[in-house]
């Protein structure tokens, strides 16, 4: 479980993040959508502490992740980002046990969790060697996944993983990473700017705007009733495309 409490960050003059508060029960997703500029990687940055918050707290299983170490606090919460951000030197293996090489472990249990892990993010074993470069941008984003799961954390932060992908590849890696969390029980965190799919994968979605969390609710709750105009106007686009697919099909 996460529950964020008041989380503010301000740059100056400027407040990037007011007053945000949510809370996310085991095993859930939400997903915070809203326009570039919104606060709401801020936010996400802010629960593993890459920024500091200017105000508020972020409870982990009811423990405050100020109290905790880095390296504590990495082992209880993966992380994935757009761009991927694997190191271009190392192969696809050793990029895999960067986590795995700071908790200490020894090069067996290594190498077989690297084995393991390729395998649930569904990549061939035969990818260990190979340099980041020399693999597809879904294969990329994949080996992040795993490197993020590397040391069984209970929950995960995603900030825009999918948005660089061709509709194929980011349709294909959704669907694996909902059956992966489903199957692995893990709490998540995704941060999109698209509102289609904050609506197919959050069980609830969170709409921030102007450093603010202005709705948050499952995704039903948001589509039957909007808070203000910017939600609504955000919801217009998946609605005017359903309606188009509808058209075209020949569905009134």
């Amino acid at each position: 479980m996460i529950e964020v409490q008041g989380l503010t960050r301000r740059y100056g003059d400027v407040l990037a993040v007011d007053g945000v508060s949510f809370r996310v029960e085991p095993g859930e997703l939400l997903a915070l959508v809203g326009p570039s500029g919104s606060g709401k990687t801020t936010t996400l940055k802010m629960i593993n502490r890459l920024v500091e918050p200017s105000a508020g707290r972020v409870l982990i299983d009811g423990e405050d992740a100020a109290t905790l170490g880095p390296q504590a606090l990495r082992r209880r919460v993966g992380y994935v980002f757009q761009g991927v951000g694997l190191f271009p030197h190392m192969s696809v293996g050793e990029n895999v046990a960067v986590p795995l090489r700071l908790l200490g472990w020894d090069e067996g249990r290594t190498r077989e969790r690297v084995t393991e892990l390729l395998a649930l993010v569904e990549l061939d074993g035969a990818l260990a060697p190979r340099r980041p470069s020399e693999l597809s941008g879904g294969q990329q984003q994949r080996v992040g996944v795993a490197r993020a799961l590397a040391a069984s954390p209970r929950l995960m932060l995603l900030d825009e993983p999918f948005g660089a992908l061709d509709p194929l590849t980011r349709d294909r890696l959704q669907q694996t990473f909902a059956e992966l969390r489903r199957r692995l029980g893990l709490t998540a965190i995704l941060v999109t700017h698209d509102m289609s799919e904050a609506l197919l994968l959050g069980d609830l979605v969170g709409v921030m705007n102007a450093g603010r969390l202005v709705q948050i609710g499952p995704p039903a709750e948001l589509l039957r009733a909007p808070a203000d105009d910017h939600v609504a106007l955000l919801l217009e686009t998946p609605r005017r495309q359903a309606r188009r697919l509808d058209e075209l099909s020949g569905r009134r």
